[in-house]
């Protein structure tokens, strides 16, 4: 088969490959340094010596090729100007370049013959190619040593290494014969850690954080996790475990820490803006290393509601202090305060709630919370105004599989909360759970269709709908639960003492369904159907309404998260197709 490229000072550029199929070709193609001379990728323009000099080294990148390939007895010939590449001195280039012929002749497709990698640990498992009569290809080999000596590392023999290998091509039988010999070496376990580079934050605060098992037989698992920890506390830009290169007394393997601290103070501040909830401003304070244990405090502001037409202006102001490693490296410690008005068409409600939670990691995927809370709120309604103060227990639990959490292709993410609450002042008393399920499936070229869909239900426990707090009720419509109905739309109508008023539901169930399609790599369109319940009863589905809203989006990837613009309408009812809600933000809508 052969490829013909035109370049700046080359007439032609041909390869030649007799024999080969497409994939090799292909093979070859990306291999060739010469064809990708005077491309639009070049920063410069090539000269005559650019071309003998990439077709000088194109002799070895071929081989290469052709060894990845599986051919140990091709031939290769490089012309440039009709002479033999290979015979031209490196600084003896002509004056013009003509044409440039590359010739692979692949020769047949070598087997393995012998394929052995010794000694394994157990439960090595290697790749299936590598076995008598299979294809020789050279990645197989490397694959083959590289499953053996992962698996002794993860055994605990960290300085485990390749000591020998004989591959032997057979020419008259097409047949290469690979042997890989392995050294495992010592099973070590983890030394002291050391850390260097940390001037602010302190070194038994690192190491408490870290949570290296020293004395612990080595697992580059753990080396992974403890890295992990330090980069989730904030305070690092940069976080780097090495292993040292020999033992150390007593079979133990010393790490090193090196660590590039972050400044230790930001600000920061935002600016939304919604046709449906108005002008939403919100600012921050943050130090990362406040008592010099990577503890991070914070002080949060939000003014939002203005010119919206979802009741009057909110606000809050609160602050959060977060301590890690305070029990265990995998549990922190976080207390939040916060002050706050949501004034909202159905109610308003003015209070004070602080927190102090335990979050716990049990695996890379999975994240329990819990805590208690103090809650103390004047709330006003069409039936009037009351106070009241509550107990609360917050707890919680995420199982996140998803491969990104703003735009996510495969996977799923699962959120369960509740929150028991006991009244001190003679009101109600009871619980609010909530659910959130996630899934997404991804096909095609680079996974561009994307299908996504979520599942949300909660209820309220204890306490009928005029005795719990409004903010715990549950409504439909915006975008968390229903695109194309109004924010908070959805709710029960009830008539107390003559007095007919809305509030939210006692439990709510709703499924958003999403199809995306990339156009670009950076640009998407988005199809979606939302549908949200609203319930009496604390039982979801059961007595109530319905609403649900249908439209279109569009994404675009800014690499970071996509910027998303979704246009909605409801889909059934008196409004079926009559208005439209626009929502723009920062991520996927789920």
């Amino acid at each position: 088969m052969m490829t013909t490229a035109t370049l700046a000072l080359a007439q032609t550029v041909t390869l030649d490959a007799p024999g080969a199929d497409e994939d090799l070709v292909t093979l070859l193609q990306d291999a060739a340094l010469s064809r990708s001379l005077g491309s639009d990728e070049a920063a410069d323009p090539p000269v005559p010596q650019d071309y003998v000099a990439a077709a000088r080294a194109d002799y070895r990148r071929l081989l290469t090729a052709l060894y990845a390939a599986g051919y140990y007895g091709g031939t290769i010939s490089i012309r440039v100007n009709g002479t033999e590449a290979s015979g031209l001195a490196p600084l003896a280039a002509p004056d013009r370049i003509d044409t440039v012929a590359i010739t692979v002749n692949p020769g047949p497709l070598f087997s393995f013959g012998q394929a052995s990698v010794a000694p394994l640990a157990p439960g090595t498992d290697l790749p299936e190619g590598f076995a008598t009569g299979e294809p020789a290809l050279a990645d197989t080999i490397r694959q083959a040593a590289g499953a053996a000596r992962d698996t002794w590392r993860n055994q605990g023999y960290a300085l485990v290494t390749v000591a020998d290998q004989s591959i032997v091509a057979r020419q008259t039988e097409d047949v290469l014969d690979a042997s890989v010999t392995i050294a495992p070496g010592r099973q070590l376990t983890f030394g002291a850690l050391r850390v260097v580079g940390n001037a602010a934050v302190r070194t038994d605060a690192i190491t408490r954080i870290a949570g290296l098992p020293v004395g612990e037989i080595y697992s580059p698992d753990d080396l992974t996790q403890s890295a992990r920890r330090l980069r989730e506390t904030g305070a690092f830009d940069s976080v780097s475990l090495t292993e040292a290169e020999v033992a150390g007394p007593g079979d133990t393997l010393p790490i090193t820490a090196t660590i590039a601290e972050s400044l230790p103070r930001r600000i920061g501040a935002g600016v939304e803006y919604s046709t449906v909830e108005g002008v939403r401003l919100n600012g921050y304070w943050m130090h990362r290393n406040i008592f010099g244990g990577a503890e991070n405090l914070r002080f949060d502001a939000t003014i939002a509601g203005l010119g919206g037409g979802t009741g009057g202006t909110d606000y809050s102001l609160g602050t959060s202090l977060r301590i890690p490693a305070i029990y265990g490296a995998d549990t922190d410690l976080t207390g939040t305060a916060e002050i706050a008005r949501e004034d909202e068409p159905d109610y308003l409600i003015d209070r004070f709630s602080a927190e102090v939670l335990a979050t716990r990691r049990l695996s890379d995927a999975l994240e329990v919370q819990a805590g208690i809370g103090l809650l103390t709120a004047r709330e006003e309604t069409a039936l009037g105004r009351r106070n009241y103060t509550l107990l609360t227990a917050p707890l919680a639990a995420t199982y996140d599989r998803r491969d990104s959490d703003t735009n996510a292709k495969r996977g799923y993410y699962i959120d369960a909360q509740a929150t028991p609450f006991l009244s001190v002042d003679g009101g109600a008393s009871g619980a609010r759970a909530y659910l959130d399920g996630r899934i997404y499936y991804s096909a095609g070229a680079t996974d561009r269709f994307t299908v996504a869909a979520r599942g949300q239900v909660g209820s309220v426990i204890g306490a009928d709908l005029t005795e719990a707090p409004a903010d715990f009720l549950y409504y439909s419509g915006g975008s968390g639960s229903v695109r194309g109905q109004a924010y908070k739309s959805l709710g029960i109508d009830q008539t107390v003492d003559g007095i007919t008023l809305k509030t939210g539901g006692a439990s709510f169930a709703g499924v958003q369904l999403e199809a995306r399609v990339g156009v670009t790599d950076a640009i998407s369109v988005v199809g979606f159907y939302d549908y949200g319940y609203v319930a009496r009863t604390e039982t979801p589905l059961t007595d109530g309404a319905s609403q649900d809203g249908v439209g279109l989006g569009v994404r675009y990837d800014t690499g970071i998260g996509p910027i998303r613009l979704d246009v909605g309408t409801p889909a059934t009812g008196d409004e079926q197709f009559k208005s439209v809600e626009v929502y723009i933000g920062i991520g996927q809508a789920f």
